[in-house]
């Protein structure tokens, strides 16, 4: 059985090591280069972990399957847009020996349910055209591509935009 939950600092370093892998390795055939300065980023997760809210994935042996940053709406470093309100996913990784087993919903359904108890009326998150499961999982949830958040953080990298707009209780 999976658990997910807010990480441990113990888990920081472990889970860096296994979202750099992750992001590496998206495409088995064509390994990504992490260029300016991007995988020391995403292996930041205590810089992560002081202004956002980090989850992970726990298998029952407390192997660590993922992980997934959470930025609450309102001003914050880790944010990579400026929607009014709106939370946003970022660094979702999963270790490449665990995935298709369903880590990534289980992670992405947790990260909604934490935006909506800020009180974030949507989400938005970017994903490089080259996630192409990812792109499949956002849209089976529900996301949108929002094209107007499509932006370019260094020459060469193309990040897609997406949102989901929240049901209010």
């Amino acid at each position: 059985m999976v658990q997910i939950r807010r990480i441990r600092p113990d888990e920081h370093d472990a889970l860096g090591r296994l979202t750099v892998e992750a992001y590496r390795t998206i495409d088995e055939d064509d390994p990504v280069v992490l260029e300016g300065g991007y995988a020391d980023e995403l292996a930041d997760v205590a810089h992560r972990a002081a202004v956002a809210d980090v989850l992970v994935a726990v298998d029952d042996d407390g192997t660590l399957l993922g992980g997934l940053t959470l930025v609450p709406p309102g001003p914050n470093p880790m944010a990579e847009h400026s929607v009014e309100g709106a939370a946003s996913i970022r660094m979702l990784a999963v270790a490449p020996s665990a995935r298709r087993r369903g880590i990534a919903r289980l992670l992405t359904e947790a990260a909604l349910e934490l935006a909506r108890s800020h009180g974030a009326p949507e989400v938005v998150l970017h994903s490089s055209t080259r996630m192409l499961a990812a792109h499949q999982l956002y849209g089976g949830m529900g996301f949108t591509r929002a094209p107007e958040l499509d932006w370019n953080p260094i020459p060469g990298v193309d990040l897609l935009g997406f949102r989901l707009r929240l049901a209010t209780a």
